[in-house]
C-alpha cells in the first residue's frame, strides 16, 4: 500500500493571538477547477454524484486509492497560502473524480463553490488540512 495511501495522523500547532490550538488531520495542498466537471471517473456523466452547495473534489493519485474514494467525505481547512486567503470556517466535501492532469496541480482539486467556499481568492494554491 502506498504511504500517500495510508492516513496517518499529524499534529498541527498554529499560534493565533498567543492561544496555542491545536488541529488533527493530514495536510495537504487544494486548488480549484472549471466546469464542465463531467464525465467523472466515479459516476460519468450522472448529476445526482454532486452533493448539493456543489461542494467536491478531484483527487490526486496518493488519495485515489485505485477508485476506492469515490464517494469519499473529507472535512477542510485552508491553512495558510499567499495574501491570506483563507476564510475561517471548515467544510464537507465529496470526492467525485480523479485528477487526471499531469502533474495534478494539488493534493486535492476543488470545485469552483468548494473553493470559494473557504478561500477569499478565487485562483492558485492554498494549504489545507483534511480528515476523513
Amino acid at each position: 500500500m502506498a504511504i500517500a495511501a495510508i492516513l496517518s495522523l499529524f499534529i498541527l500547532l498554529s499560534i493565533n493571538n498567543n492561544n496555542v490550538k491545536y488541529a488533527w488531520g493530514d495536510i495537504g495542498t487544494a486548488s480549484s477547477y472549471n466546469p464542465p466537471y463531467t464525465p467523472t471517473k466515479c459516476n460519468g456523466n450522472q448529476q445526482d454524484q454532486f452533493p448539493s452547495g456543489n461542494l467536491f473534489v478531484s483527487v490526486s493519485e496518493g488519495l485515489w486509492d485505485n477508485g476506492a474514494a469515490c464517494g469519499r467525505r473529507y472535512r477542510l481547512k485552508c491553512l495558510s497560502g499567499n495574501n491570506k486567503p483563507c476564510k475561517d470556517r471548515t467544510i464537507d466535501v465529496r470526492v467525485v473524480d480523479f485528477c487526471s492532469r499531469r502533474p495534478c496541480p494539488s493534493t486535492m482539486v476543488l470545485s469552483n463553490d468548494a473553493f470559494s467556499a473557504i478561500s477569499k481568492s478565487q485562483r492558485g494554491k492554498i494549504n489545507v488540512e483534511y480528515v476523513e
